[in-house]
């Protein structure tokens, strides 16, 4: 028996011999995930930045709601509707996510040009490529790179204010660059590939520049990425990367290393990974049913989805139910209105018909099961928002990174300035005590 086996037999054992049911968790009244009985989140922290709603409470009694997202009490709904900068929506959330108001058009002409100023990595930062050894998965070389530009900070531990806000801008400017340069090494393999952005252009603008063979994009297709971009800037203190951003940071460390915890977060199936997970489904849907089934057709390909007989057979479709929101996911809205009107009267239509169609079945067939309200979440078409512009898979996840970095750097300053705490919760001991036992006298 290899070193290996005998290591992972024993590791199996004892995790036999010390399991923790899950009724335990209610009986000893602990919170797990950092979630109420209910599914409602533990409050940690106080925001002015973000409000989710999905539901509201009253003399005790919890009720559901349509889904509400607030970016410094702005509705998301009205921002997206009437922005002021087309594109360029994504900056001026991010302006109004760290200063807590709509720019004058003044200001948000020096706040781009600040943006613009630091699109470029430092000087020789690629000399050598962006990691010695590039991975098939970007996110983890978005990861290497953060940590990277630790060494070029003239301050790097510094966690100062205006230090920490001029370090994070700087960084989300550079992450258009970042990702492209990470997609062309990977997956293209050109580790010489020099990344140009044009100043003249948005962030947005400079992502679809630099993935497309031809570098061209419509107006239309920047602002889809724009708006896409513009509802994953944040959401809220308690989801998961947000969180883990205001964790590290909460001890003291450099802003590097608390952004570097918050990709790692997202990265995750359960979290940013998911919009991933939702048209790897569909195209399995679509190659399976064809993109005009009939209603019978969809419902039985739900069914096997749910008993785990079609796609990963984990009985999960992915898109569908959100830990806040359960009868509507506002982000979902938006970008359901914008991929219609995008595939509208072009070659996208029929698949865009067959989302909406997957979705209505899914949700009428999943509240008849379960009795309660499901809604779609915005992963369900954020995954085809990207496959209409002609980007790549490998792509999705680090351009929800990209646009959540506002989002993040907004909560890790607020954090430092009005709860200086170092995030600790505690956890309950329910194991058995036990006296040492002196090696020879051990069994076996």
């Amino acid at each position: 028996m290899t070193a290996e086996k005998k290591l992972w037999e024993l590791y199996q054992q004892s995790a036999a011999d010390n399991d923790i049911l899950a009724k335990l968790y209610q009986s000893h009244d602990v919170k797990r995930g950092l979630r109420n009985q209910d599914g409602s989140g533990i409050v940690f922290t106080l925001t002015r930045i973000c409000d989710v709603v999905g539901s509201l409470t009253k003399n005790g009694i919890r009720t559901e709601v349509p889904g509400e997202l607030h970016y410094r009490g702005i509705d998301i709904k009205d921002l997206a509707a009437n922005a002021s900068f087309k594109p360029g929506t994504f900056e001026e959330v991010c302006f109004l996510l760290l200063f807590g108001k709509l720019p004058t058009m003044q200001e948000y002409q020096d706040f781009t040009a600040y943006l613009r100023q630091n699109y470029l990595l430092p000087a020789g930062f690629t000399t050598n490529g962006l990691v010695e050894k590039p991975t098939s998965n970007i996110m983890n070389t978005i990861q290497r790179t953060i940590l990277r530009l630790y060494q070029y900070d003239d301050d790097p531990d510094s966690v100062a204010i205006e230090h920490t806000l001029l370090r994070g801008l700087s960084l989300l400017a550079q992450m258009p660059g970042i990702i492209t340069i990470a997609y062309q090494e990977a997956v293209n393999d050109q580790p010489s590939y020099t990344y140009k952005p044009a100043v003249n252009h948005t962030i947005a603008e400079n992502i679809l520049s630099h993935v497309r063979l031809d570098n061209n994009f419509s107006i239309e297709e920047a602002e889809l990425l724009d708006i896409l971009m513009a509802i994953q800037a944040d959401h809220g203190s308690g989801n998961n990367s947000t969180f883990a951003n205001i964790v590290v940071s909460s001890s003291g460390t450099d802003l590097y290393s608390a952004l570097t915890a918050a990709v790692g977060s997202l990265k995750g199936p359960r979290h940013g990974g998911a919009n991933e997970k939702v048209r790897a489904m569909m195209n399995e849907a679509a190659e399976t049913l064809g993109l005009e089934p009939s209603d019978e057709q969809l419902e039985v390909y739900i069914a096997k989805l749910i008993n785990k007989t079609a796609f990963d057979k984990t009985g999960l479709i992915y898109g569908i139910g959100h830990a806040v929101y359960t009868i509507s996911d506002p982000r979902a809205e938006i970008l359901c209105a914008y991929c219609e009107k995008f595939a509208k009267d072009t070659e996208h239509e029929k698949k865009f018909m067959f989302y909406r169609r997957f979705e209505e079945t899914a949700l009428a067939y999943i509240k008849a099961l379960k009795q309660r309200s499901f809604c779609i979440n915005v992963d369900f078409y954020s995954g085809l928002a990207c496959e209409m512009l002609g980007l790549p898979n490998e792509l999705y996840l680090p351009i929800f990174t990209t646009s959540r970095v506002a989002g993040w750097l907004a909560h890790n300053l607020e954090n430092k300035l009005y709860n200086d705490k170092i995030v600790r919760p505690t956890a309950k001991f329910i194991g058995v005590q036990q006296k040492y036992i002196k090696v020879e006298d051990r069994k076996q």
